[in-house]
């Protein structure tokens, strides 16, 4: 059997192996539950797939996004590694043939939210397979208490009762001791074991500046320091707007939100991944998927909302491990709107009930009914109809989904899918008898491989560029070949859905308790407070705040921020 080292080298190209991976790696060989803590940039996906590839079987992967497991599936299978992933799109055929495969195809990883654990097909077919180990990433989902709570991953442990002898690796980029604590218990852990990297970046200089006018402020910055840089906004607004700003200073840059389309933001990212641009401006939407390693600027425009969602961001600059900089515009007008949003992020239970009823009627569903429906959702449409506040009915609708009555999806589908559904005699035969469509056949077949085999991510785009068409014509062509049943097409889509968990009930018996609402408005209101301590605060050094909030303590200032050059 090959060492991890040779695996590493073998795969990844690395002769070595760093932040504490190796001995991430080596806990989930001796077959313990592990919770490993690295930051953002650090290497967690290898700290999984290494001993996954060294065991018999085949490793599941718990996953909050589909947008994040595709690219992971990518990056393995083009390795040489064979890897599926579970997405909202597939129906149920196509769950039960990628599943039936995984227990008899030698495919190494299985990748699925962690919503279809719940499924019974799924757990069924689980049961049946031969499971190394069961990785659960971004697990600080799991904790209630923590920035980015999801109730669905408060039932993965119920894996553990179908597979009781797999390994757990959960990992996580942020956690505090009452999140580590929480994530440990939640799972089951046979033991208290956490493996944790120092969450010190040594090469990355905090600065914090109070400008009225950040304009000229980011101007200056930009102007200054050469390489790639993020620049992070709370809106689609800001970021259209500063976008403008650059622009007319000759600055290259371009704007990245949820607001746009899936091919849109997928053509932003390479030119920007390519260093064809210097800037993005973006939301938080910008974030997964970012493997770009000569980042030397995350800049936040506005205060973030907490120190967790603000580690992650600034971690994405630096990863060659060379100069770089994090920094963060504020002023009062920020500190203000910041102590504002805690109020809006958490509406009256009142509010809560209204929009819960206003749902049924959007969507005409009596009481009693709905149980894993489910409808397509325009907000935006939503608020309108019923005049409401779009913030004020998002977190209404997430506070429903904490507490498990629906779930508001965003479907992400940045590339769709083509399986051929003939066998290869009756395509050649297809391909004589219509000579119009037979070009294109030829050209996905000549495009992509393993057609017969599986569904295929396939890009429209790439396709019209080959035939010379518009990719609209690709589209309407791929519909017609599906509607003939030469293949299967499942397009890319972007969109809401809301999908009831259980069935609609009247008003009177929604039961939201206050005490809990109160509880999680109360953490919430800690967590601000932190953030804006460590932005409005002129004494001590910034790196040594930021440690303290992960439970790390640090004897030494950094000498870098912009307190210890203050100092200096």
């Amino acid at each position: 059997m090959q060492s991890a080292l040779q695996i590493l080298q073998k795969y990844w190209g690395h002769s070595n192996f760093r932040k504490k991976q190796d001995k991430i790696i080596n806990s989930i060989l001796e077959n313990k539950d592990t919770l490993a803590i690295l930051p953002t940039g650090g290497g967690k996906s290898i700290c999984y797939q290494i001993p996954a590839l060294m065991m018999d079987g085949i490793c599941i992967v718990v996953s909050p996004l589909i947008s994040l497991m595709n690219d992971q599936v990518e990056k393995i299978k083009k390795k040489g590694i064979k890897a599926i992933a579970l997405t909202s799109e597939m129906n149920y055929r196509e769950i039960d043939i990628a599943l039936t495969n995984c227990i008899f195809g030698n495919f190494k990883f299985l990748y699925l939210s962690p919503e279809r654990l719940q499924n019974e097909l799924v757990k069924k077919k689980i049961s049946e397979m031969k499971i190394n180990l069961i990785a659960i990433d971004e697990s600080h989902c799991i904790s209630e208490w923590g920035h980015n709570f999801r109730p669905s991953y408060r039932n993965i442990s119920e894996i553990r009762k179908i597979k009781p002898k797999a390994p757990i690796l959960a990992l996580t980029a942020t956690a505090t001791a009452t999140v580590v604590k929480d994530i440990q218990n939640n799972l089951n852990f046979k033991a208290r074991n956490v493996i944790k990297s120092s969450f010190t970046r040594k090469n990355i200089s905090y600065l914090v500046y109070k400008e009225e006018n950040k304009n000229k402020k980011l101007l200056n910055i930009l102007n200054k320091v050469k390489g790639s840089a993020i620049i992070y906004t709370k809106s689609r607004n800001d970021c259209e707007k500063l976008n403008k700003l650059l622009i007319k200073n000759n600055i290259s840059s371009n704007y990245y939100h949820g607001g746009m389309s899936i091919s849109e933001r997928n053509k932003r990212q390479f030119s920007w991944n390519n260093s064809e641009t210097k800037v993005m401006v973006a939301t938080n939407a910008f974030g997964m998927g970012i493997d770009k390693s000569n980042v030397r600027l995350v800049i936040h425009f506005h205060i973030p909302y907490n120190v967790e969602s603000y580690y992650q961001e600034i971690g994405r600059a630096g990863r060659d491990e060379k100069e770089s900089y994090a920094i963060l515009l504020y002023n009062n007008i920020d500190v203000n709107q910041l102590e504002g949003f805690v109020e809006l992020n958490y509406p009256k239970i009142s509010d809560i009930k209204d929009v819960y009823q206003k749902l049924a009627n959007y969507f005409h569903l009596a009481v009693n009914c709905g149980e894993e429906e489910s409808f397509d959702f325009n907000i935006s449409e939503f608020c309108n109809k019923y005049k409401y506040n779009y913030i004020k009915v998002y977190n209404s609708l997430k506070y429903l989904e904490k507490e498990e009555y629906l779930k508001l999806i965003e479907i992400q589908n940045k590339f769709s899918r083509v399986k051929i559904k003939m066998e290869l005699s009756e395509l050649y035969k297809f391909q004589s008898n219509n000579s119009f469509l037979s070009p294109y056949i030829k050209l996905l077949l000549r495009s992509y491989s393993g057609l017969f085999d599986d569904f295929i991510m396939i890009d429209e785009n790439v396709l019209s560029a080959r035939s010379k068409t518009t990719e609209k014509k690709i589209t309407e062509i791929l519909y017609r070949l599906d509607k003939l049943e030469v293949i299967s097409y499942i397009s890319k889509k972007q969109g809401s859905k809301i999908t009831y968990l259980q069935n609609r009930i009247e008003n009177k018996h929604l039961q939201i308790s206050e005490k809990k609402l109160i509880k999680r408005k109360e953490s919430e209101i800690e967590r601000m407070k932190y953030i804006l301590n460590y932005t409005t605060q002129n004494s001590v050094c910034r790196n040594k705040i930021l440690l303290s909030y992960f439970d790390e303590v640090q004897e030494n200032n950094c000498g870098k921020c912009d307190i210890c050059r203050t100092k200096d």
